[in-house]
């Protein structure tokens, strides 16, 4: 299996430091630049709640971390590294400026990866002197814990590139997705945007409100998604006869006039204050730490419980689960390079004593 050597992160931010929690708890080491003086702690935060998970994932014991450094600039940070992903805002103009600097010092077989959630990747390769090496590598939030990247190559990315960062995604435990063709925002984020629009207008409108619309969703379909997608679960919708009688009964619905989504409602100061004051009211005085913690400890469960299903096969996200919490397993049982010359040392000298 293809792995990752040495691996570098460019920004700290929530993608950023989740990138960083996934590759060090894969026992890769890691060297981050991030120019924010909060970085090495929202960073350490992160990793706190990262080792949570997996330690619920692999109770037994976790392989050995790998080393993260907190490097001075791009240049140092990616020097050595086979892996690189970038995460830094969503502005072309910084994407520009940043993947010009990783594309002048990076080793010249280096994958480079981009977490945009949207950017075009031609688009980027712009200011790229090795623009084939680029691709999108788009996850979601946990990164340490949800396995989907989408892998978006450009008009100048290689195939070999795709390949490569295909591999070296599923070898930290990722699920990849290679989409086909380029498009603005991919596929996840086009379906999440989709259900966002809709979902402003229902609060503008004060139909339901924040907390109502996500027991909407948490107590119905959402139950559904995670061990479905959108189409088997409408499949089964349609009876003994399956898709096609689902789409010829509930088809002509798409014609009626349910849906706002063609419209976005604009972010006023009063639409900003009702969702963010229910939000905040939604959350019953819980950190967003604590929150996280809660989402982990939910997704661990949804996973394992999902890894059980299929005759101990394994279901969705649960059979990638059950693969990638064996290998970590037989990596924690592994003695590490470093342990095993220790021992050799410690052999040595008692030879020498005896």
């Amino acid at each position: 299996m293809a792995r990752i050597r040495k691996a570098a992160a460019i920004g700290g931010g929530v993608i950023g430091a989740g990138w960083v929690a996934r590759l060090l708890l894969n026992g890769i080491d890691v060297s981050i630049f991030d120019p924010d003086p909060e970085a090495e702690r929202k960073v350490s935060e992160v990793m706190k709640n990262a080792r949570r998970a997996y330690k619920a994932m692999l109770p037994d014991g976790l392989p050995r971390e790998g080393k993260l450094a907190f490097a001075g600039s791009i240049a140092e940070a990616v020097a050595g590294a086979d892996f690189i992903q970038e995460s830094v805002p969503e502005r072309l103009d910084l994407k520009h400026k940043v993947l010009a600097e990783i594309d002048a010092h990076a080793a010249a077989d280096a994958i480079i990866g981009s977490s945009t959630s949207g950017i075009l990747p031609s688009e980027m390769q712009t200011a790229m002197n090795h623009p084939e090496r680029l691709v999108v590598g788009h996850p979601f939030n946990p990164v340490y814990l949800l396995p989907l990247v989408e892998i978006v190559g450009g008009q100048q990315t290689s195939g070999e590139a795709v390949e490569r960062a295909r591999a070296l995604y599923a070898s930290i435990g990722m699920k990849p997705v290679v989409i086909r063709k380029e498009i603005e925002a991919f596929v996840g984020d086009r379906l999440l945007e989709a259900l966002w629009r809709e979902a402003l207008w229902l609060i503008k409108d004060d139909i339901t409100t924040v907390e109502e619309l996500d027991d909407i969703m948490r107590y119905s379909f959402g139950i559904r998604w995670a061990q479905m997608g959108l189409f088997q679960v409408y499949r089964i919708a349609g009876g003994e006869a399956g898709m096609r009688h689902f789409m010829a009964q509930f088809g002509p619905c798409l014609s009626w006039p349910w849906t706002k989504l063609m419209d976005v409602p604009e972010l006023t100061d009063e639409l900003v204050d009702k969702i963010a004051s229910q939000s905040d009211a939604q959350a019953h005085g819980l950190s967003i730490r604590e929150l996280e913690r809660i989402r982990d400890d939910n997704l661990v469960a949804i996973m394992e419980a999902l890894s059980r299903q299929n005759r101990g096969k394994g279901w969705g996200a649960g059979a990638l689960h059950k693969d990638y919490t064996r290998r970590l397993s037989k990596l924690a049982q592994k003695p590490t390079i470093s342990k095993a010359a220790e021992k050799a040392k410690a052999a040595k000298a008692r030879r020498k004593k005896g």
